[in-house]
């Protein structure tokens, strides 16, 4: 018999698709539940720790937008971009962009001092003493970040007219993640997190040729960084993605995070599986805030049978919001650990 894994062990077996001991487990806790169930989100934890560790406690999220959620009310990003939250525990969204107006990008610059200052060695540290896999903080998500910046609709204006100044601000997006991503790269990490959703319920929100012209390189030139320092690049993406998931994939994107449930799973596992590693998830639109135990256990039996042939590929990982029920988050982990 086999020595049990640590969570560092687990995730790279799974990752490489060399037989883990179990699947591993990943539990992302949106600010809600942070901030106002800790207590629970802490029981759940304990009852089945977590194979992942991140300088986060979900993706995507700072300390001071996590404590700026706590109430209703409005805060500026690091960007310049005014956000409300309309509810407590709720992240919000940009009202008031900073590049609302072209003129401003006359002016405009990147906040460079977030990471050209930056000491990463308390991560570092925080790696070095963790048996778990560890993540860097959320870096490059270059389409949300022109969504924040221009606002959404100027953005899908700007794209659909090719505008000089998208392209102009874009470049300098990229830039700027780029040095984030290099400077991930010489930290102490397992993996460099990478996000940004790009799909409704039914498809893509733009174009797959213009996603594959104007993104993909994008992708390509941090995946290429991360691999190049020997460490493996982590996806997350919402909505129906299917087709950019192959890109996705060829780009070098090692593990990918995204909403199983809008998209045919059959057929993703079909053409991807052993390509990359599934990384989650449970359907959190229905299933995991109104579903019964056994509509939660079927559905997390339906992930392990598509993607679980034993070898790895798949990561146990599911998202804890607001409207989740702490009993509905248990019967994931539950499952994926009776599971045979």
């Amino acid at each position: 018999m086999k020595n049990e894994m640590t969570g560092r062990e687990r995730v790279k077996a799974a990752l490489t698709f060399n037989n883990p001991d179990r699947v591993p487990r990943d539990l992302w806790a949106l600010p809600y539940v942070t901030l106002f169930e800790k207590e629970s989100f802490d029981a759940v934890i304990r009852k089945y720790p977590m194979d992942i560790g991140t300088s986060q406690l979900s993706p995507g999220w700072s300390d001071k937008v996590i404590k700026a959620s706590a109430a209703s009310g409005s805060y500026r990003d690091d960007w310049g971009s005014e956000w409300q939250v309309g509810e407590p525990g709720v992240v919000g969204e940009v009202k008031k962009p900073a590049l609302y107006d072209w003129d401003s990008l006359k002016s405009f610059q990147p906040p460079w001092n977030l990471i050209r200052k930056r000491d990463l060695s308390y991560a570092n540290k925080s790696c070095e003493e963790s048996d778990k896999f560890m993540l860097s903080d959320v870096t490059a998500r270059p389409f949300e970040r022109l969504q924040f910046l221009r606002g959404t609709e100027n953005l899908f204006m700007d794209i659909a007219y090719d505008a000089a100044e998208m392209r102009k601000l874009l470049e300098m997006v990229h830039e700027f993640y780029l040095e984030d991503v290099r400077q991930w790269c010489a930290s102490s990490v397992d993996a460099v997190f990478l996000m940004d959703d790009w799909g409704t319920n039914r498809s893509l929100l733009i174009d797959p040729k213009v996603w594959r012209a104007l993104f993909k390189p994008l992708y390509k030139e941090y995946c290429d960084m991360i691999h190049s320092a020997g460490k493996f690049a982590f996806f997350h993406t919402d909505g129906n993605t299917e087709s950019i998931f192959g890109d996705l994939v060829e780009v070098g994107m090692d593990a990918i995070n995204s909403q199983l449930f809008v998209m045919n799973i059959e057929e993703l596992s079909r053409k991807y599986r052993g390509k990359v590693t599934f990384w989650g998830e449970v359907d959190r639109q229905h299933v995991l805030p109104f579903g019964t135990k056994e509509e939660v256990q079927q559905a997390v039996r339906r992930v392990k049978e598509v993607f679980d042939g034993g070898k790895g590929g798949v990561i146990a990982q599911c998202e804890w919001g607001k409207q989740n029920p702490r009993q509905n988050i248990e019967t994931v982990f539950e499952t994926w650990q009776d599971a045979k």
